[in-house]
């Protein structure tokens, strides 16, 4: 009895060290390894969310958690299966208060005897008994002496991410890093070619969810929901599921019955979706991405809402269709980019983002606007966006197309645009979730000047 209640939990661990090696060790999503491991897993709900809490904070914490482990070993460990062990236990002894530490250890201590290394189980064990008895001890970089290593460990975030950020923001910097929203929800919006926003809120009305009507136009954020996508009213394509970023975007198009729209990098639709329908299911959207089995996600998106105003097709945005050129009344393009505006809800990426990555997609966003630009006809509109908080990927990106394309000039944002976010435009809108409870997002409109 007494060894069953020391290996209580055991199972939520196993599954949030598998997520983990996952991650770290091959590169997975932990969204995506997330899910796919709780899929089936026969867990109740209580070690689901242990599973999902455990997972985050120690991605989250990652260069926090190795900083702090190096402090209480004798030597580094080169063997990724126990570092990832260490972690797990260092979260749990660290960041969590209730957990009890001997219960944390004692499990990952099997832990190591269930990854085949009975021999290390003496190692796993006193390093974290030694971080128990030392936690108190721990010690954190001069600030004074190297400001931006104590900030990187304090923030556990890579040094290179800290400095972008305080080039661009100044001390802002630090609200963006420490702001963690602990709320767990969803944003939902009406399907607008079978509900307005009083019959949305009426079909919300009968469900167990918690919700509130959001500043954005036909927009609730809901909480409470535990699998919101099989709920039946969504299957049968009565709404959507939608970031408040990404239906501002849409919102900056201006969109108006009867147009003809590009929507460059489009999967898995949700933006294409929600312009069809705020075209009434008129008009024409071409909805492109560069990999076919993401098309197939914008067909079954269309085919969910009953769109049929969209044209899902595989295209390289990057090669200019000369048929194309200046035929299109607008045109979004929701570039690739480094997704750090999601760091707050997805800690991976931090871990997972490189300065060549983003020296990269600055080259790609930059030739993506010189080809894509050439579709929109004159008077037209041209939308950049991206789900980036870092300046390269944004205004700047913005800044030297418009130096490179005279013919295009900034544009002001529609009023269906909130005048909260109007107020804020200046070379674009740059969203932070800290500030503006949305998550970190970059948009700006442009025009192509009349012939």
């Amino acid at each position: 009895m007494k060894e069953q209640r020391t290996m209580e939990g055991l199972a939520a661990r196993r599954i949030a060290l598998k997520v983990i090696r996952k991650v770290t060790e091959d590169g997975a999503y932990a969204a995506l390894a997330l899910d796919a491991e709780l899929k089936g897993c026969g867990l109740g709900n209580s070690d689901r969310r242990l599973v999902s809490r455990l997972v985050y904070d120690t991605l989250d914490h990652l260069i926090y958690l190795d900083w702090a482990l190096a402090q209480v070993m004798a030597k580094p460990d080169t063997d990724i299966k126990l570092i990832n062990i260490l972690r797990l236990g260092a979260c749990q002894i660290l960041l969590e208060d209730r957990i009890p530490e001997s219960a944390a250890t004692n499990l990952c201590v099997q832990l190591c005897t269930e990854l085949g290394m009975p021999g290390l189980k003496g190692v796993c064990n006193g390093i974290l008994r030694n971080l128990i008895r030392k936690k108190e001890e721990l010690v954190m970089p001069d600030a004074e002496k190297e400001p931006d290593k104590a900030a990187s460990i304090r923030y556990s975030v890579p040094e290179w991410i800290w400095k972008r950020l305080k080039a661009d923001y100044g001390e802002e910097a630090e609200s963006i890093l420490s702001y963690r929203n602990l709320e767990d929800g969803w944003t939902l919006r009406p399907n607008l070619t079978r509900l307005d926003d009083a019959e949305f809120e009426k079909l919300l009305g009968k469900k167990i969810w918690k919700k509130e009507k959001t500043e954005l136009p036909h927009a609730w954020k809901i909480t409470g929901a535990m699998d919101i996508s099989r709920d039946a009213d969504y299957l049968a394509g009565n709404y959507s599921i939608q970031s408040g970023g990404s239906m501002l975007a849409c919102l900056a198009m201006g969109v108006k019955r009867g147009q003809q729209i590009l929507d460059c990098c489009a999967a898995p639709g949700g933006k294409t979706c929600y312009l069809a329908e705020l075209m009434g299911g008129t008009g024409r959207i071409q909805a492109w991405d560069i990999h076919e089995h993401r098309v197939a996600l914008i067909e079954a998106q269309a085919r969910r809402l009953g769109l049929e105003n969209i044209r899902p097709m595989v295209r390289d945005a990057c090669r200019l269709r000369e048929d194309l050129t200046g035929t299109m009344d607008a045109v979004l393009l929701d570039a690739p980019c480094s997704g750090l505006g999601f760091m707050a809800q997805k800690p991976d990426l931090k871990l997972r983002v490189t300065e060549e990555s983003v020296k990269e997609l600055t080259e790609l966003q930059e030739r993506l606007l010189d080809t894509v630009s050439a579709y929109v006809k004159p008077g037209g509109t041209l939308v950049y966006s991206t789900c980036s908080i870092l300046k390269d990927e944004n205004e700047h990106r913005a800044e030297r197309f418009l130096e490179r394309h005279p013919e295009f000039e900034k544009a002001a944002l529609p009023m269906s645009v909130p005048e909260k976010y109007r107020s804020r435009y200046s070379m674009g809108l740059q969203l932070l979730e800290h500030r503006d409870g949305l998550e970190g997002f970059y948009l700006i409109r442009m025009r192509r000047k009349d012939d």
